[in-house]
């Protein structure tokens, strides 16, 4: 509902401010110009969700075979002790306890849309928990809220898109991506515990942050004083390197397992397909309605003004124009999404902007979308807390973002 007023609004804005400069500015040319920017635009989402097509495939495919090989199964179980603090609620052996494990794993892996029936299916198991059914019990909220900041260890999609937009290096934001999610995830958590009165001193909540901060502070120090160039350089080879080891750890399972590996990856791969064709009206939608805002001037108008806002206190602005990825995210990831194809267009897939909107696009999520369907698929009306929770990690791995996003790249 959300995307559909900021969609039909970014029309309405973007007609009035053309016949604003028709009529007193006598720019002629300004509809001409919104005609052939709205059908650029369709032809590049089209032509940018084809592109997805082959990664989408390949990566569900992937993906089929690690959860035949008992990989996925394998995985959730070693994160069950940490997730087991977080919903004291839910009884040991619940079966909403793994799906909620399924939906985390899948979130980690990037795969957003495998990722949605899994936690569906987990809400509606809490959902015979909760004694008030209209009302949102303690292990939803915080299901939910670590759901909408819930550390992505592969943004797929978002490399897929910057693979298809001709990066260098499509995976070079993968560590920046990482620390950004994961800085979202422990402030949706901390922000969740307070509400909830849940000691997060506990063991296994903290062996699991001690793991990322290490690895976070392993990160920083070993690339911290190292030129931009090297440090890009640097993070493209680990994350290539540690998305083909999942590759092929999935794959030599499978193999020892004795599974029909290619017949589990083309059952994948066909989910795939039909994820990435149904892409396109989504992306389509929001690329034309980007065009009319940005070929009439007002997305110029909106970014000059909080640019203005930030040089008054004698802050860079760079990161000025990614901002709007950021905003549009808590709303829809498909708006978020086409913003940030719109922000590589414009200044380049390879540049600190759009780099950037990549950053932000892989460390946040739709915190409204996440809440509206997943609520609203049991029935729950009273959220209480679960948007301010969902809010404030947003604001923070927003923050964080651009922070690392000079980190990293200058």
């Amino acid at each position: 509902m959300a995307l559909n007023y900021v969609w039909i609004g970014f029309f309405i804005i973007a007609f009035i401010v053309a016949l604003v400069k028709l009529v007193f500015l006598g720019d002629t040319e300004i509809f001409s110009n919104l005609i052939n920017g709205l059908f650029d635009s369709a032809k590049t989402g089209a032509e940018l969700s084809l592109g997805l097509v082959g990664i989408m495939t390949f990566w569900l495919g992937i993906m089929k075979v690690g959860e035949k090989a008992g990989m996925i199964s394998l995985f959730a179980k070693g994160v069950y002790p940490f997730f087991s603090k977080l919903f004291p609620g839910v009884p040991k052996g619940h079966p909403a306890n793994g799906s909620i494990i399924m939906n985390f794993s899948a979130n980690m892996l990037g795969l957003d849309n495998a990722a949605t029936p899994v936690g569906l299916k987990a809400m509606k198991e809490l959902q015979e928990l909760n004694p008030s059914k209209d009302t949102a019990t303690n292990a939803q909220i915080m299901f939910l809220v670590l759901n909408t900041a819930g550390i992505t260890l592969i943004p797929t999609s978002v490399i897929a898109l910057r693979l298809a937009s001709g990066a260098a290096n499509p995976a070079d934001i993968f560590i920046p991506a990482l620390i950004g999610t994961f800085i979202s995830f422990v402030s949706g958590m901390i922000a969740v515990a307070i509400y909830q009165r849940i000691n997060l001193f506990n063991l296994p909540v903290l062996l699991f942050l001690s793991f990322f901060l290490g690895l976070m502070c392993l990160l920083y120090f070993g690339l911290n004083g190292l030129p931009p160039e090297q440090i890009e350089k640097i993070t493209g080879l680990i994350g290539g390197l540690l998305i083909f080891s999942i590759i092929i750890l999935f794959i030599v399972f499978g193999a020892i397992k004795k599974i029909n590996v290619y017949d589990a990856f083309i059952d994948g791969a066909k989910e795939g397909f039909s994820t990435a064709v149904m892409i396109i009206p989504f992306l389509i939608a929001i690329l034309v309605a980007i065009s009319a805002f940005r070929t009439t001037g007002c997305m110029d108008y909106v970014v000059n003004a909080i640019g203005y806002c930030f040089s008054s206190l004698g802050m860079d602005t760079r990161f000025v124009p990614a901002l709007p990825v950021g905003l549009m995210k808590t709303l829809s990831g498909g708006g978020a999404r086409g913003l940030m194809v719109d922000v590589m267009q414009t200044y380049g897939v390879d540049s600190f902007q759009g780099r950037l909107a990549s950053i932000i696009q892989g460390s946040s999520e739709t915190t409204f979308y996440v809440l509206a369907v997943y609520f609203g698929s049991v029935g729950i009306k009273n959220t209480r807390y679960a948007l301010t929770c969902g809010l404030i990690a947003d604001v923070v791995g927003l923050i964080a973002a651009v922070v690392l996003a000079y980190i990293f790249f200058g």
